[in-house]
């Protein structure tokens, strides 16, 4: 379990709130924490590291991709990682340079190579990510299929903002929302919040199975669905199982 968070906005202090954002995620890495700025200030990541598969610095985040073009902060597991390092390898007419073992740096390398959608489609696991893709100016979050793990995301006046839990996201300079009444409804009924809402008016849960895209110039898009639980489960049923035992 890592800890992840992140700021896009024009503001000077973006580094200044990003440090305070993951010191409050502290106890979900105890293992380390990193911070990435862009040169320009406007956009910045942070991390808080658990380290499970890769313990050497190889596998500190936020990370790049091999391109320089990517860089990430990731939490959760990719199951098949191994596996897609093979057949990325065997995609590709070059050899990249692997720095370590780590599954982050196999997930970066085949959102670099094969680009988002198609990596969606092969990788296996537990994730909640945020990326910057440096050719075309976005932020992209990302949040794995049945929603294991969470990431909650919100606009503060003119910075947008994300991270894994709510404190994160509430210690920033910019943070002034007040209780949603009608979240508050959905709590005292059942026992938690319903995603794609929180706590808090103006911040929401990015719902599982789904990614959202900030761009540094149309600032804001609908949340993107890449995987339906319901549409898998249709198709099950239209496609039985014929075999024995």
């Amino acid at each position: 379990m890592c800890g992840i968070a992140g700021c896009f906005s024009g503001s000077s202090k973006i580094r200044r709130n990003l440090e305070k954002m993951i010191s409050v995620l502290d106890h979900r890495g105890p293992d380390g924490n990193g911070i990435w700025v862009a040169s320009n200030e406007q956009v910045g990541l942070g991390h808080t590291r658990l380290a499970i598969i890769d313990f050497s610095s190889a596998g500190k985040q936020p990370m790049k991709s091999f391109s320089g073009d990517f860089i990430i902060t990731f939490n959760g597991e990719i199951y098949n990682h191994l596996k897609l390092r093979e057949k990325l390898n065997n995609d590709i007419s070059f050899i990249i340079d692997w720095r370590g073992h780590s599954d982050t740096e196999t997930l970066i390398n085949c959102i670099d190579i094969w680009g988002l959608n198609k990596t969606l489609n092969e990788i296996n696991g537990m994730f909640a990510f945020a990326l910057w893709d440096a050719r075309k100016n976005q932020l992209i979050l990302c949040r794995d299929r049945i929603g294991e793990k969470t990431l909650y995301y919100g606009w503060l006046g003119d910075c947008f903002v994300f991270g894994s839990e709510l404190k994160a996201i509430k210690i920033h300079e910019n943070f002034n929302s007040k209780i949603d009444k009608s979240s508050l409804n959905e709590y005292l009924k059942y026992g938690y919040v319903p995603s794609p809402h929180s706590i808090y008016s103006g911040v929401s849960k990015l719902m599982p199975g789904s990614y959202l895209i900030i761009d540094a110039y149309n600032k804001y898009r609908k949340p993107t669905k890449y995987w339906n639980l319901f549409d898998v489960a249709k198709n099950a049923r239209q496609n039985q199982f014929k075999g024995d035992d």
